[in-house]
């Protein structure tokens, strides 16, 4: 068996490097369209799906989440920055739409940064929370950029990991840090399963056995060392 000082200098030796996953808060410009918007309606959660820059401006397809998702639609659809809007999906509760904007705040900074976005990009009443996957090297320079941005931000997780494969999934990740921001695991809870699976938009038991897994692994990788 390698003793730990051997397990690293194999490691080294084998070029592997160090990986960090990190997910931010930050404070949107106020004159960003889906900032002025999720100001507007503090209630909604807005999430960037996916989106393409073009010459002036992105396209993009994005989901409301919201008591009344119509009425956001309808305001998204009025907004001047806004140039063309394709509702693609309307619930009870959540709405997607494909749109064109004339504007590129959202991304700007990102683009700025050298690291690309990781989709999706979720806002609400003003912020954006999005994650990224950065060497030590690259995570340091977003820093001191995001530092010199003069916006106000928060770092809600860090994760250093020796090799490619991450410690959750995409889906647990996101799973795990609704639930966290909306006190699922507070002692008593402050919001319950269904609430949690229809911020996720899945049903009860997909967000249970999600929430479970990914618990588990958190634990295991704390506590047993991942053994």
């Amino acid at each position: 068996m390698c003793s730990q000082d051997e397990n690293s200098a194999i490691g080294a030796n084998r070029g592997v490097s160090t990986v960090i996953r990190a997910r931010f808060r930050m404070a949107l410009p106020t004159d960003i369209w889906v900032s002025e918007l999720s100001t507007a309606f503090p209630a909604a959660t807005f999430r960037l799906l996916t989106g393409v820059p073009t010459g002036d401006g992105a396209l993009e397809l994005g989901e409301v989440v919201a008591d009344d998702p119509g009425r956001i639609v309808d305001a998204m659809g009025d907004h001047p920055d806004i140039r063309a809007l394709d509702q693609l999906h309307h619930g009870d509760r959540r709405a997607i739409v494909q749109y064109e904007t004339g504007e590129q705040g959202l991304y700007e900074f990102l683009r700025g940064s050298s690291l690309p976005p990781e989709f999706p990009l979720t806002v609400d009443n003003g912020a954006m929370e999005f994650g990224l996957t950065a060497s030590r090297e690259q995570f340091d320079a977003f820093g001191d950029a995001l530092d010199d941005s003069g916006l106000s931000y928060e770092l809600l997780s860090l994760v250093h990991t020796d090799d490619d494969a991450d410690l959750l999934t995409d889906r647990q990740r996101e799973c795990l840090t609704v639930a966290l921001r909306r006190g699922y695991f507070e002692v008593p809870r402050d919001c319950t399963l269904a609430a949690v699976a229809e911020a996720l938009g899945v049903d009860k038991s997909t967000a249970s056995e999600t929430i479970r897994r990914g618990a588990a692994r958190v634990l295991k990788q704390h506590l047993l060392g991942g053994n």
